[in-house]
């Protein structure tokens, strides 16, 4: 598929991203067999809290509704507005934690808080648990006295995904929607059937077919992978808030995001979708590292900003 006729088309690529290729093909061997869960789970908790964390931040522990979580606020941000963020690791990895430097920095582009979500991991806690975690924490936020309009719901890889069976939930359930949803490189279709499964899988250079198999499946459980809320991008998908999403065009994962912001559209939603020429997988958490994961944060935060203070206005 041709970016250009998808979506906007960020910057081309720069040099620092080979060192971000570096690192994920680092990760990829740490974790080869015979590491197991334990392993992956620790290596990528460190491989995440690897990055910098500014000293200025305010990152507080909270109870969101039953699930642990960290409310993270950067120097000068308001908590007028906030992200309920999901991170990645295929819905059986990743923690809060790990994701303390990504939340600051997109606390501080989009000026408001982020709520770092620790929902329940697979395959202890398979579907829906993920996604019960991610209603409650909302539900919670809405118990805190905040105004629907001033929260997005968002996420990354596995995490995006989640972001948006969250929204697509909360609409089927009847609850007050928020301002707009956030997905970065989102995992919307557990049955892998997108094209760009095959033909970018020379390029990507952590996701994979088998990787994203396995730790879909063990999400799923018992339930099918086409459903509804583990295959977001096949679903009917009308009535949602303004999406951004954010996609490489060196992903596996390609397909997700195209068929996710083409099904918005066609059911008369507004979605936006962002290419990044020559980005991997979740790019913006390399922000840290990489030109265009700082650009790529801007621009998210320029998206809260601007959704919420429509949303409020309007």
């Amino acid at each position: 598929m041709d970016p250009d006729a998808h979506g906007e088309v960020d910057a081309m690529a720069s040099a620092e991203l080979e060192q971000v290729r570096s690192l994920w093909q680092g990760l990829l061997a740490a974790l080869a067999p015979p590491a197991d869960m334990p392993e992956w789970r620790a290596g990528y908790d460190k491989f995440c809290a690897s990055f910098p964390i500014p000293g200025d931040a305010t990152i507080e522990e909270v109870d969101a509704g039953g699930t642990p979580a960290l409310l993270v606020t950067a120097a000068g941000a308001s908590p007028d507005t906030v992200v309920l963020w999901s991170h990645s690791g295929g819905y059986c990895f990743g923690s809060a934690r790990g994701y303390r430097s990504f939340g600051v920095a997109l606390s501080a582009g989009s000026g408001g808080q982020v709520l770092l979500l620790d929902y329940r991991l697979a395959p202890e806690h398979p579907y829906p648990a993920a996604l019960q975690d991610a209603k409650g924490a909302y539900r919670w936020l809405l118990s805190q006295g905040r105004d629907p309009h001033s929260i997005v719901i968002g996420g990354d890889s596995a995490g995006g995904g989640l972001a948006a069976a969250t929204l697509l939930a909360l609409k089927d359930d009847g609850d007050l929607m928020p301002a707009g949803g956030l997905l970065v490189s989102p995992l919307t279709d557990l049955t892998l059937s997108g094209g760009s499964m095959k033909t970018r899988a020379g390029v990507d250079p952590i996701a994979s077919e088998a990787m994203l198999g396995l730790l879909g499946g063990m999400y799923a459980g018992e339930v099918a992978l086409d459903s509804r809320y583990l295959s977001p991008a096949l679903a009917d998908i009308g009535g949602l808030p303004p999406l951004l999403v954010l996609v490489g065009t060196d992903e596996v994962l390609y397909d997700d995001s195209v068929r996710l912001v083409e099904g918005v559209r066609a059911r008369g939603g507004e979605a936006r979708l962002v290419v990044g020429v020559g980005q991997f997988h979740i790019w913006p958490l390399f922000a840290p590292i990489l030109p265009e994961g700082r650009e790529a944060i801007d621009g998210m935060g320029e998206f809260v900003r601007a959704t919420t203070r429509s949303s409020v206005s309007s």
